[in-house]
């Protein structure tokens, strides 16, 4: 069957679902395989559940409903490229190893309150998530934002043949998945994707003038706007950040004071970056500081929450060296004279692993705690005092019963360690 029939079917069935657990009547079933799981074995069930029809990649099938392609995941994002080529919009691409996820809300925050945007779902950034996200966008899509994660070379790349951004902004570039990278110089690489792409079709590159990488990175693009803290379109500085950040605009926009209900200057420059989208696309002053100021973070992202009689920010959603070292340095300057660090171990390093963890080790011995909880199998050699636990589940035994009271608490540490235990 050709792309242009199977969209013909789509339009009129425009739920696209790869779980059978997340099936409504009429919608289309893609059976995607993995290392775990083969969604052929599960095409029977969809149909019974109601899919209105199910794209399969093995023979043996004797149902009208049931289309049988070579590869399952190619159909999906060529039916996903087929949909984006409808669109004469604006779809930004935004990457990076840190900040990218909060980056991508308050972009599409400040841009809603002037465009029906659409934008990436959670953290549905891969190669099957994009393309579910670009096939949710409906008529009546006036821009689009659309995260991109990548843990190798090539990935981002691959994204950008089926999303086909014009516009794209890469967050910072940090130790961040060097294992599946091959190193640091791996990530620049990997990430510099991005604006390889936009390079060669004349797209438009938002970049943070304070990182000298992005400047290099971004050589050759013909249209490049730019934001940071000096010498930038857009310039913003830090007025306080001991608690939620507060944020002022010097220059680009008439934003003198903007109170976020973000934690740590290290989100600095993700608020800068939804001011310098939003005002490239003309969002109003007002409208872009009532957005910033509205918005919460979710979902373990630096979020500040009382819990008794103690203060904690839940940061456990993700950690590599870079983030590590940001959220460390910035609880150490924040107020509080009872600071207790619970910090789980840092994924996907290959190699650098040990060296990493000891560097984060050193960082943390640089300043004065209450106490220091490291929870996973890569912390060694510590000093006295720090408290070690080789998963989450063993330091929130310990935590419960720790009789912890009117303290400032940092829970961080990479997802699969969920730290999140810590407060359960």
């Amino acid at each position: 069957m050709q792309i242009s029939e199977l969209y013909k079917l789509y339009l009129q069935n425009p739920g696209i679902q790869t779980d059978t657990r997340k099936i409504r009547i009429g919608d289309i079933f893609f059976a995607l395989k993995g290392p775990n799981f083969n969604g052929n074995h599960y095409v029977q069930q969809a149909l019974e559940l109601g899919a209105a029809l199910c794209i399969a990649d093995e023979k043996g099938f004797e149902d009208d409903r049931i289309i049988v392609v070579n590869d399952s995941l190619e159909t999906l994002q060529l039916l996903a490229k087929y949909h984006r080529e409808q669109f004469n919009i604006p779809f930004i691409a935004i990457t990076g190893s840190n900040g990218k996820t909060t980056t991508k809300e308050l972009v599409h925050e400040v841009l809603s309150q002037k465009y029906k945007c659409y934008t990436t779902e959670g953290n549905l950034n891969n190669h099957i998530g994009i393309p579910l996200t670009i096939l949710k966008i409906r008529q009546d899509a006036e821009i689009a934002v659309i995260e991109m994660g990548a843990n190798h070379q090539k990935e981002i790349e691959g994204y950008c043949t089926y999303a086909l951004p014009t516009h794209g902004n890469i967050t910072n570039i940090g130790k961040a998945h060097l294992e599946g990278f091959g190193g640091e110089d791996g990530v620049k690489k990997g990430k510099g994707e991005l604006f390889v792409y936009l390079r060669e079709n004349n797209g438009t590159a938002f970049i943070n003038k304070d990182y000298p990488v992005m400047v290099e990175l971004s050589t050759g693009i013909g249209s490049i706007i730019t934001y940071g803290t000096a010498d930038a379109d857009f310039i913003g500085q830090i007025k306080e950040d001991s608690g939620f950040l507060e944020i002022s605009v010097t220059k680009g926009a008439d934003l003198p004071s903007i109170k976020t209900q973000l934690v740590g200057g290290y989100n600095l420059p993700n608020v800068l970056t939804a001011i310098c989208i939003g005002k490239t696309f003309a969002v109003e002053d007002a409208a872009i500081k009532k957005a910033l100021e509205q918005y919460t973070p979710s979902n373990s992202r630096s979020q500040l929450m009382i819990k008794g009689t103690n203060t904690i920010i839940l940061d456990a959603y993700n950690a590599n060296p870079t983030s590590m070292k940001a959220a460390i340095e910035n609880f150490a300057k924040m107020e509080g004279n009872n600071k207790v660090l619970v910090l789980g171990g840092m994924m996907e390093l290959g190699e650098a692993s040990e060296k990493e963890h000891a560097a984060i080790v050193d960082i943390i011995a640089a300043y004065p705690w209450q106490k220091v909880v490291l929870a996973g199998e890569k912390y060694k050699d510590l000093p006295a005092g720090f408290l070690h636990f080789n998963t989450s589940a063993e330091a929130a035994d310990w935590f419960k019963n720790a009789g912890i009271e009117h303290a400032q608490i940092l829970v961080k540490g990479s997802r699969s360690m969920q730290m999140e235990k810590i407060l359960e």
